[in-house]
């Protein structure tokens, strides 16, 4: 059977993130924009969630206390993507154990569906998707306010010459 590997889906995550970054960095107009997913009322709110997970869920993978969401900067792509890069230095970290028992069951607390259980696999897949469908649902909407990303976001750029 075919599947992606953990190496890939980080692949694409650090790709799409770094576009996003350096689009957030050129235009930080696109912060301000108005966006309603996940709560937020802007772009700003919406990239916090992302970086804001991707930091939590891998606190998590490493038996670690959630960070506190109102504690997490947003007041520039600078300040934002230094919690990705906090999360994704974490989640290296992890990736390179030896032996992590993927299949064993966490329960945590979520900001919007209560008390969960899931596999530590499942909360590492969560982590890496979550982010992507997130930026998907954000470029339609830059789009639509004038900015255009300007790299391919599809996986299928990943491994196309």
């Amino acid at each position: 059977m075919l599947a992606l590997s953990t190496a890939e889906l980080l692949a694409w995550l650090e790709h799409t993130s770094a576009g996003w970054r350096a689009l957030l960095t050129e235009h930080p107009e696109a912060l301000d924009f108005p966006c309603d997913v996940r709560e937020g009322e802007t772009v700003r709110d919406l990239v916090q969630h992302i970086v804001a997970v991707e930091l939590r869920y891998v606190e998590r993978l490493l038996g670690l206390p959630a960070s506190d969401y109102d504690t997490l900067p947003k007041t520039d792509a600078a300040a934002l993507y230094a919690t990705h890069d906090r999360a994704m230095a974490q989640l290296r970290e992890l990736l390179a154990r030896p032996d992590e028992p993927w299949e064993e069951e966490l329960e945590f607390v979520t900001r919007s569906a209560g008390t969960l259980r899931a596999s530590r696999r499942v909360v590492l897949v969560h982590l890496m998707m979550h982010s992507i469908r997130h930026y998907a649902q954000l470029a339609t909407l830059v789009r639509q306010r004038g900015v255009k990303p300007g790299w391919g976001m599809d996986y299928l750029l990943m491994g196309a010459r």
